[in-house]
């Protein structure tokens, strides 16, 4: 591979997208389809028949398009992940397709505007669980293989496929990122499309370029044998709740940026900026109150660590009693970015809350999870065929942006195909709401994310 540019093909590009826009009814029809499937990988909430089902489903339909040894394979947590292949002609390379068909629970049925498992279009989007993450990504890989047929008829793929669809992601079990150790030859490909992810904004291509590691831990405070009367003994005994408030206090700078001892919080994005009203609408911060930090909100966002009290131990307002609190904890999550180490971020969190608690209180910390942050590689030749690709799709150049969660899988990947360029894209653009109540996604991404992959395929492996 050379990196030149591809995609310069103007009637090629002409006729992948007039095939993709014929084929947005069959999308809108498969959509429907997977999204009346309740496939929550948790048996206490949904039957599993139902991911087997979907799962089924995912098969079949990559092989009506030409993708061939296809079946489900079990992973260690229990679920299937789909494997779908199409051999690689001679000296070409080896595309994997990612998508999972596990979704998220519904949550509250009743904040829904429409109903949680009928694709339902309002408003020029298509409502349901799953849509966007990741049915919708499932869908767009589609798309584009039946625009590629339609376009090169009996030619074949110009590249070879691994069709690798997961059945846990959203639960976070860890069963594909165990499966792989133990099936490199069986998933090996050349370049990683991680489709899970999405545009800064509908109509902007965007390439996610980083994901956020995470530390998280539990700090204890315990000062007293038993809570002690606040009358008699207020103001000489030490209270362990003051003192995890004092403490969680050197967390933060009076800005609001993260001030862990030797841990560096002055990185800067280079990439898509993130404008501080979108971001307030976005975050639903109320009138009146300051966004945090000394950086951009990208800065903060994407390049910079981020230490959030996710839970506090201390009594409840209602039924307190005036006394003084013998013991007190909280639940921290730390986010780095790329570049920092999420053992070393461990170490220095620790020593910053050791060092850092008042009085010679006793103080524990205890780990909880740690996860490392991930940096996809930019200028490799697979990156550069589909930067041409995006901007071909959308008539504009892609940017990029950062993501706050982890995708374990993507170091899994990393570590076994070393080689391998993985670049992180799809359609769950911010309006999707994935996660949440009312998901949905807008169709005219899965129309421009499918031509887009349909010319970087079509045109990668002549690059």
């Amino acid at each position: 591979m050379t990196g030149k540019p591809a995609v310069t093909d103007d009637s090629l590009t002409a006729a992948l997208r007039a095939a993709v826009r014929e084929l947005m009814p069959q999308a809108k029809n498969d959509l429907t389809e997977l999204v009346s499937y309740k496939s929550v990988y948790d048996a206490r909430q949904f039957p599993v028949e139902e991911c087997v089902k979907t799962a089924r489903w995912v098969s079949d339909a990559f092989v009506a398009e030409g993708l061939t040894d296809a079946g489900l394979h079990e992973t260690p947590d229990g679920s299937n992940v789909v494997v779908a292949r199409y051999p690689a002609p001679a000296g070409k390379p080896t595309i994997m397709l990612y998508c999972h068909y596990d979704v998220q629970p519904p949550l509250d049925d009743s904040a829904w505007h429409t109903p949680v498992w009928q694709l339902t279009e309002q408003d020029g989007r298509w409502y349901g669980r799953g849509a966007a993450d990741c049915k919708g990504n499932i869908v767009m890989h589609l798309v584009a293989l039946r625009a590629l047929r339609k376009v090169l008829g009996d030619k074949g793929f110009p590249v070879g496929l691994t069709l690798v669809s997961e059945g846990s992601e959203e639960q976070g079990t860890g069963g594909l990122e165990q499966f792989v150790p133990d099936n490199v030859d069986l998933l090996r490909s050349d370049t990683i499309l991680m489709c899970d992810t999405g545009n800064f904004a509908v109509g902007i291509p965007t390439f996610t370029e980083t994901l956020r590691g995470n530390v998280n831990v539990v700090v204890t405070i315990e000062t007293l044998s038993s809570p002690m009367h606040s009358g008699m003994f207020g103001g000489a005994a030490p209270d362990a709740l003051a003192a995890l408030i004092h403490l969680l206090a050197t967390l933060r700078d009076a800005d609001g940026n993260t001030t862990i001892n030797g841990l560096t919080n002055t990185q800067v994005w280079d990439g898509v900026q993130y404008p501080p009203a979108t971001f307030r609408a976005d975050a639903n911060v109320l009138p009146g109150v300051d966004l945090v930090g000394s950086g951009t909100v990208a800065d903060m966002l994407w390049a910079r660590p981020a230490l959030t009290v996710l839970g506090i131990d201390a009594p409840k307002v209602v039924g307190s009693s005036a006394a003084i609190q013998p013991k007190a904890a909280a639940r921290l999550n730390l986010r780095i970015p790329p570049g920092q180490n999420p053992q070393e971020a461990l170490t220095l969190l620790t020593a910053h809350l050791e060092k850092h608690t008042p009085w010679h209180a006793r103080v524990t910390v205890d780990p909880e999870a740690v996860g490392a942050p991930f940096k996809s590689a930019a200028g490799g030749p697979a990156r550069t065929a589909m930067e041409a690709a995006l901007a071909a799709a959308y008539g504009r150049p892609a940017t990029t942006e950062g993501q706050g969660g982890a995708i374990p899988l993507c170091n899994v990947f990393a570590d076994t195909y070393p080689k391998a360029e993985i670049m992180l894209m799809g359609v769950e653009e911010p309006k999707c709401l994935i996660h949440a109540p009312n998901e949905s996604v807008d169709p005219t991404e899965i129309e421009n994310m499918a031509l887009a992959e349909a010319l970087f395929l079509a045109s990668f492996a002549d690059s």
